[in-house]
């Protein structure tokens, strides 16, 4: 089997699957949202269709309940484990890529009127802020426990982007306002 058919969010079903155990597609979902569908977005649909197209090329394997609602659980196989594996031992040469709305609208802010790059300036603080504070209590309620040590190494990074992007619009905004 080739491994060039999986993609990234093949590796996050997988991972997930690992991770967790046996999962449905919506145990899945809630789980992506609230751990790596902070800083790796994608549509929620591919969380119902990829276990499927994983479970075709043997990664995962499928249970469906024979009564009732019929819950689908997938489970990782160790031909999974394996292709996570290989995945996770490959270097990653990707930039970190930013795909920020509000740098885009800076960008062309030579067209907009001032006030506008200050509104931007002042909801992105907000923003910003509000991430922190998620980040900071994801942090404070998971700081303990040594078995999520592993999964508190990425917040860490989120948070200092966070800290970052927040001081780059306070002195935009800073500079904005002539205060």
């Amino acid at each position: 089997m080739s491994m060039g058919k999986l993609t990234t969010t093949s590796y996050v079903v997988l991972g997930m699957v690992a991770m967790r155990g046996p999962s449905t597609s919506y145990d899945l979902k809630r789980a992506v949202n609230h751990s790596v569908g902070y800083f790796w977005p994608f549509p929620h649909a591919q969380l119902y269709s990829e276990p499927k197209r994983l479970e075709e090329l043997g990664l995962l394997d499928l249970e469906v309940e024979s009564e009732g609602r019929r819950r689908q659980t997938y489970s990782i196989t160790d031909e999974g484990r394996d292709a996570l594996c290989t995945w996770l031992a490959e270097p990653t040469t990707e930039q970190l890529q930013v795909r920020d709305v509000a740098e885009l609208k800076l960008f062309f802010g030579e067209f907009a009127q001032p006030e506008d790059v200050l509104n931007l300036a002042r909801e992105q603080i907000l923003q910003h802020q509000d991430r922190i504070e998620v980040y900071e209590s994801i942090q404070a309620r998971f700081s303990e426990r040594e078995e999520v040590a592993d999964r508190m190494v990425p917040l860490q990074l989120g948070l200092e982007i966070e800290y970052a992007a927040l001081e780059f619009w306070r002195r935009l905004e800073k500079e904005r306002s002539g205060s």
